[in-house]
């Protein structure tokens, strides 16, 4: 095992007399303190620099201004988190084949890049080239690396650190084998109790998810990963590394993370800003698509084939329906000449718009110009000699106008969706041979909207317009998104995701197991076709780091019946967590829940209080009653509000140190399918991070009793 140094006061390790300080843990904090007089000098130099003639006019102003007021914020120094985290000792020096570092020299790997006033590094940016073997050197793989140092803190007080020999350690000294998992600092902050909204990782990233962190931003990668695998932190921290790496790039063609609800963003919103990046947008799928106010709501039935992906080619046929072929010549009248288009020179041209499946909204403003060309080579037969602006004249005139609203006209992609979902007709057309005619009813309104202003559009609604208006008119590409919990959208929904990274990459994060939509994701394959993706590296992650031994031991039981082609979740912690599971009277359920909540509140840490979604307002008012104060998922929990009560709807991507869960079977049953309520469970239970308690008063469900 690596050797340990404890808190201040305790007697040194044999690693203590290698360091050439005869007070190593002196030695460290003194640095520490250096490096934070480093940043606020940092922080300082930013603020005092004067850009007021700098730039030339008030818009350049205005943004540099917000691009110092960003750069000031992200050299914030945060009190309680460390500014670094370990530090690496290279064997040799610069010039040799195997390292960056100078012999004996020493890097500090932190949050962030921190310098003196001469410019030489006190700490380096996790992100950079020589921090890397701090997560993925070995034993077997030194990389060049002598000694891997980690440190622990309690709040922003460095109190310990730990050594690991990678190459032959001291005389004396007890080398660690450098497989990261078995040091007693990384266990302790792993395991650390957590209040408030999701933190970052970068102290703990594993081998693993360091390979995912740092791929190579021209491809995407799919991340498949068990609960508490860290599948949410790795994708966080791979923005913040790309960013880094790529951040010219990047400030051009921007970046996106994509959650599933607005409560799971609020979770993670503090993780890059404490990574000192600001910039990068967050989002859910609605808000993407969000071109309507979504007032209504479908069947499990009709936003499963709204949301297949047979819908872009209904729509497809449904925006390029009013395309007709030319019956009439064009007739341009200029000065005393008159110049005609033959309906049969027309009538190539609308064919030859059509055959190329270009956008519908392009098409309509490159007809005018090609019906215009046409004038031009008359004119210029004839003898005359016209120009560009001549052109742009003809493509303007009454008689092109009216050509092109005759075989092109415009569309309304809002108004095209309505008539779809209004008009029986209309609709059987778009979709003859598409859908069938039970899926065509299905999806139709009882009630047609009698125009856009009264329509009671569905969330998948929302996203049928989102596809017609690309069809019109090309959505525009960031350089990354972000898509996390995946494994919930449908194809149209990944189709509207793939639209903002066509010409970008992204990086997908889900668990098959935990698809608790009627219409969730049967492959990642499947999925990454419909991202415009199909190339995409799939990774699986399957080495949880968070959820405890027991529990997901527990859980695991479900994985046969819900995905049974997954491997199953394993956990390398090493404390095994507690977990009891109880069945209690029906009329004791809510006494037992409190006494629950009220047991897990003794120790340090948050607690989820997870039930189904109708059994939410029964427990608020039992909360309220025994005077227990909760929050809402989203909502920052604090000391004196430590229990967030949860709908198992919202439990998805969040995590608490002690989880109650009222119901097993009240879970399962408030979905439209045993399947669908088996993933919803196995979502819920795997949200406990130190321990879990199950309160039941129906059987719970076989394949938990079975094994």
């Amino acid at each position: 095992m690596p050797s340990h140094v404890p808190t201040q006061g305790s007697s040194p390790s044999p690693q203590d007399r290698t360091d050439h300080s005869p007070d190593p843990l002196g030695r460290e904090r003194s640095h520490l303190a250096s490096s934070r007089t480093a940043l606020r000098a940092m922080r300082h130099d930013v603020e005092s620099l004067d850009i007021t003639d700098v730039t030339g006019n008030w818009v350049n102003a205005k943004i540099l201004a917000a691009e110092m007021d960003d750069r000031i914020k992200a050299l914030s120094d945060l009190a309680d988190t460390p500014l670094f985290f370990g530090r690496l000792d290279y064997l040799h020096a610069p010039g040799t084949d195997l390292a960056e570092g100078a012999a004996g020299e020493q890097f500090y790997i932190g949050r962030r890049h921190v310098h003196d006033a001469d410019g030489d590094p006190m700490v380096i940016d996790w992100r950079a080239p020589v921090s890397q073997p701090f997560y993925q050197a070995s034993r077997r793989t030194p990389m060049d690396v002598r000694l891997r140092r980690r440190f622990g803190y309690t709040g922003g007080d460095l109190t310990a650190y730990e050594d690991e020999y990678l190459t032959d350690p001291p005389e004396g000294a007890d080398p660690a084998d450098g497989s990261g998992t078995s040091s007693k600092l990384l266990q302790s902050e792993i395991e650390r109790p957590r209040v408030g909204p999701m933190r970052d990782i970068v102290a703990t990233i594993q081998p693993e998810q360091d390979e995912i962190v740092r791929a190579d931003i021209t491809g995407s990668v799919c991340v498949q990963g068990a609960p508490g695998t860290g599948k949410t932190a790795v994708g966080l921290h791979r923005v913040a590394y790309l960013l880094y790496a790529h951040r010219e790039r990047l400030a051009r063609t921007g970046t996106l993370v994509i959650g599933p609800n607005r409560s799971f963003l609020q979770y993670i919103e503090q993780v890059l800003p404490a990574l000192g990046e600001l910039q990068v947008k967050q989002a859910t799928v609605d808000d993407l698509v969000a071109r309507v106010e979504v007032r209504g709501a479908d069947s499990a039935a009709a936003a499963t084939v709204k949301g297949d992906a047979r819908m872009a080619e209904v729509l497809r046929r449904a925006v390029r329906s009013g395309i007709r072929m030319p019956a009439e010549p064009v007739m341009v009248v200029r000065g005393s000449r008159r110049w005609r288009v033959p309906a049969y020179e027309l009538e190539e041209i609308v064919k030859e718009l059509a055959a190329r499946d270009i956008r519908y909204g392009a098409a309509h403003d490159a007809l005018p110009q090609r019906i215009a060309h046409v004038v031009l080579v008359q004119m210029e037969r004839s003898g005359e000699a016209p120009d560009d602006r001549v052109q742009d004249a003809v493509a303007r005139t009454p008689a092109v106008k009216a050509a092109v609203k005759a075989c092109w006209p415009a569309v309304d992609p809002a108004k095209t969706v309505l008539r779809l979902l209004s008009d029986p007709e209309f609709l059987a057309e778009a979709a003859d041979g598409v859908l069938d005619a039970e899926e065509q009813k299905t999806i139709l309104w009882a009630k047609p909207a009698r125009g856009l202003a009264s329509a009671k559009w569905s969330a998948a609604d929302a996203v049928l317009i989102d596809e017609a208006y690309d069809l019109v008119q090309r959505t525009s590409s960031l350089g990354h998104v972000v898509l996390d919990e995946a494994q919930d959208l449908s194809p149209m929904q990944y189709r509207a995701v793939g639209r903002r990274c066509s010409t970008g990459s992204a990086t997908v994060l889900g668990d098959l197991a935990q698809g608790t939509t009627p219409w969730a994701t049967g492959s990642w394959a499947e999925a990454l076709g419909h991202l415009g993706k199909p190339d995409a590296r799939v990774e699986e992650l399957t080495a949880g780091f968070r959820v405890p031994r027991e529990v997901i031991a527990y859980a695991t039981r479900l994985l046969p019946q819900i995905a049974p082609g997954l491997a199953p979740a394993t956990s390398v912690r090493e404390a095994a967590g507690t977990m009891s599971v109880r069945a209690v009277a029906a009329d004791a359920l809510d006494a037992a829940v409190l006494a629950a909540c009220d047991a897990a509140l003794r120790h340090e840490g948050s607690v989820g209080l997870i039930a189904a979604d109708p059994r939410i307002p029964v427990l608020a008012t039992a909360l309220d009653a025994a005077g227990i104060r909760y929050v809402s998922p989203g909502e920052e929990t604090s000391a004196e509000a430590r229990v967030t009560l949860v709908p198992a709807s919202l439990a998805k991507g969040l995590e608490y140190d002690y989880v109650v869960l009222d119901e097993p079977s009240g879970i399962v049953a408030a979905e439209p399918d045993v399947r669908t309520g088996l993933r919803r469970l196995y979502v819920c239970l795997t949200r406990a991070v130190s321990g879990l308690t199950v309160l039941h008063t129906a059987p719970l469900p076989e394949a938990l009793t079975s094994a």
